[in-house]
């Protein structure tokens, strides 16, 4: 809800995205994405930067759009902050990109589908055609969690496509964030005879999805995006033995080739080029994730990279105040 009801409010159109690259996917998600796109008020989008919001786990960019109790949802966040003179006017999208695993990665995966081809070979294209918006060197993404995850990633391997980027408590660091899940994650797969096919069973046939299950499908979707094996049900194979928890050592180094602040001296020169990169975490991440947060800001340090490290006094839940400093850092890079 809009903190001030005379905030001028800008417009949420809904595209839909028939995507090639998803068509025929391990999973059987649906290839057609809805796709909303926020322009600012007195803006018909033309000639405007565009900002891309990736979400975290279990989220879909329509969640952002959506009603929000006790808060502002992006959009009113939007219309704030343009209003207050805080942020430049931006255009920004909200793809859906919601998996039958939970949630997406954003990587092109033989399990999940080949999600960065339809973030940067077809959404982005969509958007620009219908709203007139972004083009080279004013193309931004953002998100928090997984979202924060997709957005380093991108900026990594596809600064063809984006030229500025915001983290917020991304996964890094990967031996700290994904490890420690792994036994909990055989519990909840020992209740189903270790099978993932009777897992996911019981789960999509529940009346009501257990927390715990949806943290053990979590562990299921990072390794159908880091190693899928399309032979196997759902494309997943764990990095781990299921009977005593050893890591299996050529899986995971296939994991490591995906963390962030594994690959990021790798990566260097993609990140230099970048107009703006934005990384912040809370400082009691209880996914240990303020740990790879703080690797790769001294890893960026190290090489020279420019970019803003913030730290903020809180954990991993219900940050979404934060883009009220990664947004406005976005636009005035992209803007440049």
């Amino acid at each position: 809800m809009h903190r001030s009801p005379d905030t001028p409010r800008g417009t949420v159109q809904r595209l839909t995205v028939v995507s090639e690259v998803l068509k025929g996917n391990l999973l059987g998600d649906l290839p057609a994405r809805a796709v909303d796109v926020y322009v600012p008020h007195g803006h018909d989008g033309r000639g405007l930067p565009l900002l891309v919001d990736v979400v975290g786990y279990t989220g879909s960019g329509l969640s952002h759009t959506n009603w929000k109790n006790f808060g502002e949802n992006v959009p009113e966040r939007l219309d704030r902050l343009i209003a207050a003179g805080t942020l430049p006017p931006v255009v920004v999208a909200f793809p859906d990109c919601f998996t039958r695993l939970g949630g997406n990665q954003y990587v092109n995966s033989a399990a999940m589908g080949r999600w960065m081809d339809f973030l940067c070979a077809e959404m982005l294209p969509a958007v620009e055609a219908a709203v007139g918006c972004g083009g080279p060197g004013r193309r931004g993404i953002f998100g928090k969690s997984s979202g924060g995850y997709g957005a380093m990633i991108h900026a990594m391997k596809r600064p063809d496509v984006w030229s500025a980027a915001a983290c917020h408590s991304g996964d890094m660091a990967f031996d700290l964030c994904y490890l420690p899940d792994m036994p909990a994650t055989l519990r909840a797969l020992a209740k189903h005879g270790g099978s993932v096919e009777r897992f996911m069973q019981a789960l999509e046939t529940a009346d009501k999805v257990d927390g715990k299950d949806t943290h053990a499908l979590m562990i299921l979707a990072m390794a159908a995006s880091y190693d899928p094996d399309p032979s196997q049900p759902f494309g997943v194979r764990l990095p781990v033995t299921l009977d005593t928890c050893e890591l299996i050592a050529d899986r995971w180094v296939n994991w490591l080739a995906w963390d962030p602040v594994v690959i990021a001296e790798a990566h260097a020169d993609a990140l230099r080029s970048l107009k703006g990169l934005y990384i912040d975490c809370g400082d009691r991440d209880q996914y240990n994730l303020v740990y790879g947060a703080r690797r790769m800001h001294r890893l960026l340090d190290g090489m020279g990279i420019a970019h803003r490290y913030e730290e903020f006094g809180d954990d991993h839940s219900g940050i979404d105040y934060r883009m009220d400093r990664s947004l406005p850092f976005l636009a005035e890079a992209l803007s440049r």
